[in-house]
């Protein structure tokens, strides 16, 4: 960007308590719902699905069938966050937003319209894959939008606590589709294969009403607008993140490969531990789930509040490192068959471990690309580097063999993503004092 065209930009005008306590709760609400759709598909999955639409296999081949799917997601993910990037920089983050989740909810909706392998043979898990990519493709463009459009609204010193709402909207999301799915899973088999399990996917039209209310009220940042009135937006975004800021953009891929913890947990967890080789039932792991996630939406504003005082980077790579030692202590907790002890294992991982993470990232992350580009950069970044998280599941099912128990290479995978996640967060330059205007210019950079 030329000398000339900053020195006649118009300064921001300094935030506004209102917008950003809106932009904060209308980013909670939206991921909260957007992640109610994401998650409920996670539990279907790793539950329900092998027998549905993958019934001829054998029941670890379709359970590994089934996860597969859950991953097909993460393969669309990098190209919706190139073209959602792209507008998000272009025209607007509230535009971008009321997409995702009427396309998520939309998606959400279809499948538990679909029909079984029985009904419709092979066309029943062709369309549910091409559902799951429209999944994909929305929230590619969710938490980078919610993440962008509050950091840009939030006051100095605070912006790590207001932009964490967003991933704590995503743990709320959690919450709320573990009840729902919950409410079915005790169901007969018979009636939870054949009608029980889409209860929870038609729940969504209600998601997708409320989601697009709440954000209808959002206004765009002032300093995006502030962007626009110089004719300062890029008109190629990715094109200027990859000649301007490559290494940033590295950088966030890396990071992202925190995100394993979450699948592992989230989903391969949860079929490992119920399946017949190990035996804890699936009431127990669903509420173990929903323990550890109503733990972590205490936890994240509290540890955005430390990371504004003390900096980004020591919270994420102190929750990244406790993460991958917490892995092993999980999955042995799991084999022990003691209820209390994976209560207590679940508590420490993803109430407090997992929680630092990722109730900075969306401010770690955000602060590392100037406002141009800012979209682009957290969404490609993210989702790149989620695409190793998304097929997790399915990798973790492959390493415990035949023997359905030998957990140790899945503990090991997840260490290692932590170790690199913690390896690229420490290469960033600490920028929770770096004023919001200053965000991506090469002086912050240390260029």
């Amino acid at each position: 960007m030329p000398a000339s065209v900053d020195a006649h930009r118009p300064a921001p005008t300094p935030p506004d308590t209102r917008r950003v306590t809106r932009a904060a709760i209308a980013s909670f609400l939206g991921s909260t719902l957007e992640y109610y759709d994401f998650y409920i598909y996670a539990s279907a999955s790793a539950l329900v699905f092998g027998k549905v639409f993958f019934p001829a296999a054998n029941p670890a081949t379709g359970t590994l069938l089934s996860l597969a799917t859950f991953g097909v997601a993460y393969i669309a993910r990098p190209v919706g966050a190139v073209i959602l990037g792209h507008f998000g920089d272009r025209v607007g983050r509230k535009r971008i937003m009321l997409l995702t989740v009427t396309a998520m909810g939309s998606a959400t909706f279809l499948i538990g319209c679909l029909p079984s392998y029985r009904t419709a043979g092979v066309l029943a898990p062709i369309l549910l894959v091409i559902l799951r990519v429209l999944q994909g493709i929305s929230a590619a463009g969710e938490q980078s939008g919610a993440g962008s459009l509050t950091l840009e609204h939030a006051p100095a010193g605070r912006r790590a606590f207001f932009t964490s709402w967003t991933l704590t909207g995503t743990q709320a999301g959690f919450i709320l589709a573990t009840m729902v799915f919950l409410a079915v899973a005790d169901l007969p088999d018979q009636q939870l294969i054949s009608w029980g399990w889409r209860i929870p996917f038609w729940c969504s039209v209600v998601v997708v009403v409320l989601a697009y209310v709440v954000r209808r009220r959002l206004e765009e940042p002032e300093v995006f607008r502030a962007e626009q009135r110089s004719d300062a937006i890029a008109k190629f975004p990715v094109a200027q993140l990859l000649r301007t800021q490559p290494a940033d953009l590295l950088r966030v891929v890396l990071c992202s490969f925190i995100a394993v913890v979450s699948t592992v947990f989230a989903v391969f967890g949860l079929a490992f531990a119920t399946g017949h080789a190990v035996g804890v039932s699936k009431t127990t792991m669903l509420l173990v789930a929903v323990a550890a996630n109503v733990l972590a939406l205490i936890m994240q504003p509290l540890l955005a509040i430390l990371a504004d005082r003390i900096g980004r980077r020591p919270v994420f790579i102190s929750g990244v490192i406790g993460c991958g030692i917490m892995i092993f202590v999980y999955f042995t907790a799991i084999m022990s068959g003691n209820t209390l002890l994976i209560y207590l294992a679940a508590l420490i991982l993803i109430g407090v471990c997992y929680s630092a993470p990722n109730a900075v990232w969306p401010t770690f992350y955000a602060e590392m690309f100037a406002t141009r580009i800012r979209f682009s950069g957290m969404a490609i970044g993210t989702q790149i580097g989620f695409a190793l998280a998304g097929f997790a599941p399915t990798i973790a099912w492959t390493l415990v063999g035949n023997s359905r128990t030998h957990w140790l290479p899945v503990a090991i995978l997840v260490a290692v993503a932590c170790a690199l996640s913690a390896a690229a967060a420490f290469t960033a330059r600490e920028t929770y004092r770096t004023p919001l205007t200053e965000l991506g210019t090469p002086s912050a950079r240390g260029e």
